[in-house]
C-alpha cells in the first residue's frame, strides 16, 4: 500500500478515527485503583463470602439432582467463585506477587469447600440416581468450553474496568459454568466414580485458567500500572516467581486444550466419514460411537436394513486415510442378533424416535383439528345467519317459503381457477322478476357480508330448478 498517496492517507485516517471513536476501551476506563480494588475485594474468602459459597453449592447440587435449570442458574448468580480466579489473572498482569499468593490460597480454599460441600450433599441425598443426565454433561469438556471461558473472562475484565461496570460478572459465571463441574466432582466422590470426578475437575480447571488468562490479557491491553519494587533484585526475583507460576499453571491447560482440539477434529472427521462413506441404499445408521485413543481411535457404527457386503465395508475402510483417520479402527455391526450390540442405546434411540414422531403426529392432529373447528364454525355461522333472516324475509318478501345458505367453492372449468362464494337458495310461491331478484341479491349480499354471492330462486312445490 502506498502511504504517500493522499487518498490512502485519508482512508487510513478515517479508519483510525472510526476505531478511536467506537472501539477504544480507554475512553470509558474507570479509575484504575477502583478497578483493582474491586477485584481485590472479591479475592478474600472469609466469613459471609464462604458461607454464601457453601449455600450456593448446596443449591446448585440440588438443582443438578432434580434437573432444575432455574435453580442451577440462580446458584451461579449467587456464587462468588469468580473473585479469586480473576484475582490470579490480575496479579500476573500487575506483577503483584502478594496478590497472587492470596488469590491462589482463596482459589484452593473455595475449590476445597465447594467439592466437600457437594460431596456431603450427594452422600446424604436420597435422590442420587436422579439428575445424572445434567451431571454427565459436565464431565466432557470441549474446545467450545475453552472459547467460552476466554471470551467470558475478557467480557468480565472489560466491564469491571469501565465506569458503568454493568452486571456482567454474573453472566460470565453462568456462561462459563464454574459451579456445575464442582458439584459433579462432589457427586463423583460421593458415588465412588473417579471418572466423574476427574472429568468435572478437568472442566473446572480449564475454565479457571482461561478466565485468569483473559483477565491478564485485559489488564495488559488496558495498560494497568504494574507494581514496582524499590529493591530491583527482589522485583526481578518476584517476576521470575510469577512467570514460573503462570507457566506451570498454563502448561497443563495448553496440553489439555490440545487434547480437546484433537478430540474435536477426530470426531468431526469421523462423523463426516460415516455420513459420506457409510450411507448405503436401503440401509440406515442406527447408532454411532467415536472414541479417540492416542494417535488412533475407534469408529463403531451399527447398521440396520439391507445387509451391506463385506466388500463395500472394506472399500469404505480403505478411504479412512482420506479423512486423516488412517490410524482409526472401523467396526461395523449389522443385524439385530449381534451380541455386541448395545441394546440400551438402541432402546434409547427407538424411544427418542418414537417421541419425535409422536410429537410430530400430535402437532399435525392439532393443526387438523384447528382447520376442522374453523370449518365447523363457518357452517354454524351460516346456520345461525339463516335462522336470523327468516323473520326479515317474512316481512320483506312474504312469498319466500324457505331459505338455504352455504359457503361453496366455485371452480372454473376452463382455467381451473377457484373462488369462494356464498350460495343462497330461495323457494318462493312465484318467481321474482329480474329487477326484484337483483334487489334480493343486493340485500342478501349486504346482510351476509359476502363479496361473492350466488342467488338461486326456485318455485315452491316443484322438483326442478327454475333460476332467473
Amino acid at each position: 500500500m502506498d502511504t504517500t498517496n493522499p487518498n490512502t492517507h485519508r482512508n487510513l485516517s478515517a479508519i483510525k478515527g472510526f476505531v478511536n471513536e467506537y472501539l477504544d476501551l480507554r475512553k470509558d476506563k474507570d479509575d484504575e485503583r477502583a478497578t483493582v480494588e474491586s477485584i481485590r475485594k472479591g479475592v478474600e474468602f472469609k466469613g459471609a463470602n464462604l458461607w454464601i459459597l457453601i449455600f450456593a453449592i448446596f443449591m446448585a447440587s440440588l438443582g443438578l439432582n432434580v434437573n432444575s435449570t432455574a435453580v442451577i442458574i440462580g446458584a451461579m448468580l449467587i456464587s462468588p467463585l469468580m473473585g479469586p480466579i480473576m484475582g490470579i489473572g490480575l496479579s500476573v498482569g500487575l506483577n503483584d506477587f502478594e496478590l497472587m499468593k492470596r488469590s491462589l490460597k482463596s482459589y484452593l480454599i473455595t475449590t476445597l469447600f465447594s467439592v466437600a460441600t457437594a460431596t456431603i450433599f450427594f452422600l446424604i441425598s436420597p435422590l442420587v440416581e436422579q439428575g445424572q443426565s445434567e451431571l454427565l454433561a459436565r464431565t466432557s469438556p470441549t474446545i467450545y468450553d475453552v472459547f467460552i471461558a476466554l471470551l467470558g473472562g475478557l467480557a468480565g475484565v472489560t466491564a469491571l474496568s469501565t465506569k458503568e461496570k454493568g452486571n456482567v460478572i454474573p453472566g460470565v459465571a453462568i456462561a462459563t459454568a464454574l459451579m456445575p463441574p464442582l458439584c459433579t466432582a462432589g457427586f463423583g466422590l460421593a458415588t465412588g466414580n473417579l471418572l466423574y470426578f476427574l472429568g468435572a475437575f478437568y472442566l473446572y480447571f480449564i475454565n479457571s485458567v482461561f478466565i485468569s488468562l483473559a483477565t491478564f490479557m485485559g489488564v495488559r491491553v488496558l495498560h494497568f500500572q504494574q507494581k514496582e519494587f524499590v529493591d530491583k533484585s527482589r522485583e526481578k526475583r518476584v517476576r521470575k516467581y510469577i512467570v514460573l507460576i503462570a507457566v506451570v499453571t498454563m502448561c497443563p491447560a495448553i496440553y489439555l486444550t490440545a487434547g480437546i482440539l484433537r478430540d474435536t477434529l477426530f470426531e468431526r472427521a469421523a462423523n463426516r466419514f460415516i455420513n459420506e462413506q457409510l450411507s448405503f441404499e436401503n440401509t440406515q445408521v442406527l447408532d454411532r460411537k467415536v472414541t479417540r485413543e492416542g494417535k488412533g481411535g475407534e469408529i463403531r457404527v451399527i447398521l440396520i436394513g439391507q445387509e451391506v457386503s463385506e466388500e463395500a465395508i472394506a472399500t469404505a475402510r480403505g478411504k479412512l486415510k482420506e479423512y486423516n483417520l488412517s490410524h482409526a479402527e472401523l467396526t461395523v455391526l449389522q443385524g439385530m442378533n449381534n451380541e455386541t450390540l448395545d441394546i440400551s442405546s438402541i432402546r434409547a434411540m427407538v424411544m427418542e424416535d418414537f417421541y419425535q414422531n409422536s410429537e410430530q403426529l400430535i402437532t399435525e392432529q392439532r393443526q387438523q383439528i384447528t382447520r376442522l373447528e374453523a370449518d365447523l364454525e363457518a357452517y354454524q355461522k351460516y346456520d345461525e345467519m339463516g335462522r336470523a333472516m327468516v323473520p326479515e324475509l317474512q316481512v320483506l318478501y312474504p312469498g319466500v317459503k324457505t331459505i338455504a345458505l352455504a359457503r361453496a367453492l366455485e371452480l372454473s372449468v376452463a382455467g381451473g381457477q377457484a373462488d369462494t362464494v356464498t350460495l343462497v337458495v330461495l323457494r318462493a310461491d312465484t318467481l321474482p322478476g329480474a329487477a326484484e331478484k337483483q334487489k334480493m341479491a343486493s340485500w342478501l349480499k349486504a346482510r351476509t357480508g359476502s363479496g361473492q354471492l350466488r342467488l338461486i330462486v326456485e318455485k315452491a312445490g316443484t322438483e326442478g330448478k327454475q333460476q332467473q
